[in-house]
């Protein structure tokens, strides 16, 4: 058969199937072909140090399939259509180009995705906080401009569309205040940062306290220290005070300890030694205010008081080191003699004789 006749032969009536089983065929040899590139090209770029071109490899592996296949689909459906003059083919492009629009959408979540994962989260000079919020404020934004664009090429105006979402997002405001403030009070939080993840946080105005587990659009979940999951209103955090422990710097030892009034006598020797005790403390940060001073007759005690900052901020050790700090004091007080008071009371009676009295 010479190429006059096979020509022909492709021009006849007849010819459009083996026409669309030839673009069809040849969609399964590019996918095929694509898909062994990618994953040579994939293994080779996981041994270099640069893990951007990592991301990109793998987000776009699966999405180009369907790209592929979308295209070879439509094109075989157009050829169909052109021969038979069946309606139905003429959904074929538009279908096609939407589903493009869909798959180029796929692969820039996939690629937000896995750089978030296998990128900043591995690096520790990165807050995992921040990057959750970037993340899903690009994922929100990729889902609507595709949403948008989807809508044009089918055929919508997008100028009404949007004229329709002013309108209505008056009326969802005032039906859905509570959301929308709950949805401003999360993206205050992503900016302001007052706390991360992980974070122990605490409330003077309200009953909050414990360790954020998770920071959502909506809700924040706490975890008290009874173990009990809190799910808090983003809103609530833009109208009350919170205090966040974790990001202290030292923690305090303020106490205060008594001795007897018949030691008076011996207190400067006391808090001369307990001044000394801190100042060679090796858990004591010195860059910090100390202060061990005498400073109020009470009831049934001289008291003095310790003022003083550790280095660490772990509550465990930080306990375990006032501890340490409140024994020595005790040592100190005992090895001069002296006794730590305890609530007393003292009757003086009158020289006078007895029967006076009566």
């Amino acid at each position: 058969m010479n190429f006059t006749a096979l020509q022909s032969f492709l021009a006849d009536s007849n010819a459009y199937l083996i026409q669309a089983f030839i673009v069809v065929f040849g969609s399964l040899i590019a996918d095929y072909i694509q898909r062994r590139v990618l994953k040579r090209l994939y293994l080779r770029l996981q041994q270099t140090a640069n893990r951007w071109d990592d991301a990109l490899v793998y987000a776009i592996s699966k999405p180009i399939t369907v790209i592929i296949w979308a295209a070879g689909i439509s094109l075989a459906a157009e050829i169909i259509q052109k021969s038979t003059g069946a309606v139905i083919f003429e959904a074929a492009k538009p279908i096609r180009d939407t589903i493009i629009i869909a798959a180029l959408a796929w692969f820039l979540v996939r690629l937000i995705g896995n750089v978030e994962t296998t990128y900043l989260k591995e690096d520790e000079n990165y807050d995992p906080t921040t990057v959750d919020a970037i993340s899903k404020l690009l994922r929100i934004s990729v889902f609507i401009t595709a949403a948008l664009v989807a809508l044009q090429t089918l055929g919508y105006s997008v100028s009404g569309v949007l004229a329709f979402g002013g309108i209505g997002g008056i009326a969802v405001g005032f039906a859905a205040k509570d959301l929308l403030a709950n949805f401003f009070g999360g993206l205050t939080i992503y900016l302001d940062r007052p706390f991360a993840v992980g974070d122990w946080v605490r409330s003077p105005d309200r009953e909050i306290e414990g360790v954020v587990e998770n920071i959502g659009w909506r809700l924040t979940r706490i975890r008290t220290f009874d173990k009990r999951p809190l799910y808090v209103p983003n809103s609530v955090f833009t109208t009350i005070a919170v205090e966040n422990p974790s990001r202290m710097n030292n923690r305090r030892i303020y106490e205060t300890i008594g001795i007897r009034y018949d030691d008076a006598a011996k207190m400067a020797g006391i808090v001369r030694k307990v001044r000394e005790m801190l100042t060679n403390h090796a858990e004591i940060d010195m860059r910090q205010t100390l202060i061990v001073n005498f400073n109020a007759f009470a009831p049934s005690s001289l008291d003095f008081f310790i003022y003083t900052f550790t280095k660490t901020t772990n509550w465990i050790h930080y306990h375990e080191v006032k501890q340490d700090v409140l024994l020595q004091v005790v040592k100190i007080v005992a090895d001069e003699g002296a006794e730590i008071a305890f609530p007393t009371s003292t009757i003086h009676l009158a020289n006078a004789p007895l029967k006076e009295m009566l």
